[in-house]
């Protein structure tokens, strides 16, 4: 059976649709309750009775299972067979989930969120770093965040009503039989990184001081996420918009990202990166300002599209020029366990700074994380412009 699973060693091509679809469905697979986030959080204080700072205590910790396992990648993925990380990475989420269904106290609901979030985060970075091996990691990071937001919006869409027919129960069997399907593509992964150059057209080996500032980058923009993402449901409620509303402004928001990825994949690096990650990181913060007191469903479900827009076409970019910074894509590496500890510390802080006033504090919060990553995160970029053109120049002599 785990012969099936593994297949044989042979190297396979990580340009091959078949090896790229497998590594964007584990992508896809790994932030299967991050992507839903708002919708699972909505679910634990329904139906489980659970207050808003648990339940984000409790999205915290899975978040940090991912990141646990994104940062010990970053050591040992170059020690480890990746098509063992990937199968076991799907059992201990399929573990995860159905060890949920019997944990009701706060405490031990978390400690199997946590399981299954650990689980995933070895998905999540060995996913991207397969992308991030290909010859065009900008288009194809932008396929990848595509697919994963389209899985979002349906699944998003599908909450509310599953709730009222299979309870919170029958969404967590969903979480734990989409990993499980997952098993059948394992066999097209690659086994390691050695078997592969990296390729990126424009990959040079940035400064390590220029790398370091922008992975510190990559971490405050996904704290800024983490921070908002968790409670955009809330937010919507506590703005007058009823809990269908809601639910539709968040999964028209998803469609919004699909498209905003789909615009990355198609533009790739045209006219470079600069450009449009800078416009996009100012234009996921704009939308925020508009998020303060009463919105109803019109206004939050436009500014939640616009915000999830910007982040898909940000997103992409971010991790195509993490893939540029070096020849060897351990940045890349790096990278997604900066995502996923600053994804997981943005519920746990964003817990911490509700009041009985309401969100504006959360969304303040993410405001002031998104402008300071901005800079943080194009002073490398530039630099790697640099480097890139000096390169060109002296091959050209």
């Amino acid at each position: 059976m785990l012969n099936r699973i593994l297949g044989n060693a042979d190297p396979v091509d990580v340009n091959s649709r078949r090896t790229l679809f497998a590594a964007m469905y584990m992508a896809v697979i790994g932030p299967e309750v991050f992507i839903v986030q708002p919708g699972f959080v909505l679910g634990m204080v329904k139906y489980l009775g659970f207050s808003e700072t648990t339940a984000g205590d409790i999205a915290s910790a899975e978040m940090w299972g991912i990141a646990i396992t994104t940062v010990i990648m970053t050591f040992f993925a170059a020690r480890f067979r990746w098509r063992h990380v990937f199968a076991g990475s799907l059992l201990i989420m399929i573990i995860g989930n159905l060890a949920s269904l019997y944990a009701d106290a706060p405490m031990w609901f978390g400690a199997c969120r946590f399981v299954a979030g650990f689980g995933a985060g070895g998905l999540v970075s060995l996913g991207f770093a397969v992308v991030g091996l290909t010859h065009n990691p900008d288009r194809n990071f932008g396929w990848l965040i595509m697919w994963v937001l389209a899985y979002g919006a349906l699944v998003l869409l599908a909450m509310p009503a599953a709730y009222e027919f299979v309870g919170l129960s029958g969404v967590i069997i969903f979480f734990a039989l989409f990993p499980a399907s997952g098993l059948a593509f394992v066999r097209w992964l690659p086994d390691s990184s050695q078997e592969h150059t990296h390729a990126a057209a424009d990959a040079v080996d940035l400064p390590a001081p220029q790398r370091a500032f922008a992975l510190a980058g990559i971490f405050i923009y996904f704290l800024g996420q983490g921070v908002v993402w968790a409670y955009l449901f809330l937010i919507g409620l506590a703005g007058g918009a009823s809990e269908q509303d809601v639910a539709y402004g968040l999964t028209a928001s998803q469609f919004a990202g699909v498209a905003g990825a789909f615009c990355a994949a198609l533009l790739g690096n045209r006219i470079g990166r600069t450009l449009p990650l800078g416009a996009s990181i100012m234009l996921t913060l704009l939308p925020l300002l508009a998020l303060f007191g009463p919105t109803g469903a019109l206004v939050y479900g436009i500014m939640v599209c616009i915000y999830n827009y910007a982040w898909n076409v940000a997103q992409p970019y971010m991790l195509a020029a993490m893939a540029a910074f070096d020849r060897s894509g351990r940045t890349v590496i790096n990278a997604t366990a900066c995502q996923m500890l600053g994804l997981a510390n943005g519920p746990w802080i964003a817990a911490r700074v509700i009041n009985d006033e309401g969100f504006a504090n959360v969304i303040w919060l993410g405001i002031a994380l998104f402008a300071m990553s901005l800079g943080m995160l194009l002073v490398p970029v530039m630099k790697h412009r640099e480097l890139t053109v000096m390169h060109t120049v002296k091959s050209t002599k």
